[in-house]
């Protein structure tokens, strides 16, 4: 199965410009079969994931992307958010302690959002974005460097905030994912490999 991890919807985070619906006509288009909407610090998607999921034959999950004092992380599994700005090591503590997953975004990206060499004192982390589809080669390179480095389960994501985005980077899941606790199993387990979209007539394939 093929799911990209990583967008946003301009209903609920104001970078983007991705209509949440048209987001997932895309993401059906283009022979995904998962997307997670995945908002800045707002999971409000939540009430429109599973209406939209059975509307495209999709499963459609929804997550958050949280910023710590250190950097983002995109978190699955909690419903109530945090109502004071956390330190990292204090949200992945709470995300575990939900039975959920949590993944580090973009951490090597030139914005002050990544969490960067910070990950290696980081305890409970699921898993590392080491494909983000707003973020350099290079950069993606040493979240992958890091991973590896680390033993630490990693995925792909397009972080679209462009409709056409959609997909860029992926996660491909060894084992079937219905629902949330599926999903947050697979990652957890390292049961995932990123793919990036190459194309209609190519589709997604592993680096």
């Amino acid at each position: 199965m093929i799911i990209d991890l990583h967008f946003h919807t301009m209903q609920y985070s104001p970078c983007s410009h991705i209509d949440m619906e048209e987001g997932i006509k895309r993401a059906k288009a283009i022979g995904l079969d998962g997307i997670c909407i995945t908002d800045h610090d707002n999971n409000e998607g939540t009430k429109y994931a599973k209406e939209f999921g059975r509307k495209y034959d999709l499963i459609v999950i929804s997550g958050v992307e949280i910023l710590t004092y250190e950097g983002d992380i995109l978190c699955f599994g909690i419903d109530k958010l945090p109502e004071k700005k956390l330190h990292a090591q204090e949200l992945v503590d709470l995300i575990n302690k939900c039975g959920g997953a949590t993944i580090s975004a973009h951490p090597f990206r030139n914005n002050g959002r990544g969490l960067g060499d910070k990950i290696k004192n980081l305890k409970g982390l699921s898993a590392i974005e080491i494909f983000n589809g707003n973020t350099s080669e290079e950069n993606n390179l040493k979240a992958s460097k890091l991973a590896s480095e680390l033993n630490i389960p990693f995925v792909g994501g397009s972080d679209a905030h462009k409709l056409q985005n959609i997909g860029k980077y992926a996660t491909k899941f060894f084992r079937n994912v219905t629902n949330e606790k599926d999903l947050i199993m697979a990652i957890r387990r390292g049961d995932v490999v990123p793919v990036y979209y190459d194309g209609d007539n190519n589709g997604f394939n592993e680096f």
